[in-house]
């Protein structure tokens, strides 16, 4: 029997990993009925939007935009709470309040694959939940997937 409560989440975060990620997702593996996500810090530049609509156009389907940060806890909060300090590698919060947060919330306690674009050839870990209703897939890392292959992945989608 299927689970109806069953998602299967793509998180798009304007980046070519990601893109790629769906593009593939699409034309692979297009049986999965995947929903894509994206995380608004309303810090986006005006052409991470114009993105956002192309890609959509180009999947044929709605990405659902949540919201992160609730009243005064914007992207500027966290900026003062961690003195100035802009978001990087090391110093993630921007990520961790602004984007898996959001996330998680939207999410709830429904199980759910989450689709995330790390590449056979990066050595890093990828998003680790603190729910246990959230099993994240690397389709890239499962095929062999290399940053040439993005490249080519987004090159022939034009």
């Amino acid at each position: 029997m299927v689970n109806s409560k069953l998602r299967h989440i793509l998180l798009l975060s304007g980046g070519k990993d990601s893109t790629a990620l769906a593009l593939y997702m699409r034309d692979i593996y297009p049986e999965i009925n995947l929903e894509y996500v994206f995380t608004d810090t309303h810090k986006e530049l005006k052409e991470t939007y114009e993105y956002l609509a192309r890609i959509e156009a180009y999947l044929g389907k709605e990405i659902t935009k949540l919201q992160s940060g609730m009243g005064d806890r914007g992207f500027d909060h966290y900026l003062k709470l961690y003195n100035g300090f802009l978001p990087s590698a090391q110093m993630r919060w921007c990520t961790k309040n602004l984007k898996i947060r959001p996330f998680e919330n939207y999410i709830g306690d429904i199980h759910s694959y989450l689709y995330i674009g790390i590449r056979a050839d990066e050595h890093r870990e990828g998003y680790i939940s603190t729910k246990s209703n959230l099993t994240p897939i690397y389709p890239f890392k499962e095929d062999g997937i290399v940053k040439e292959d993005v490249i080519r992945i987004l090159e022939n989608s034009g």
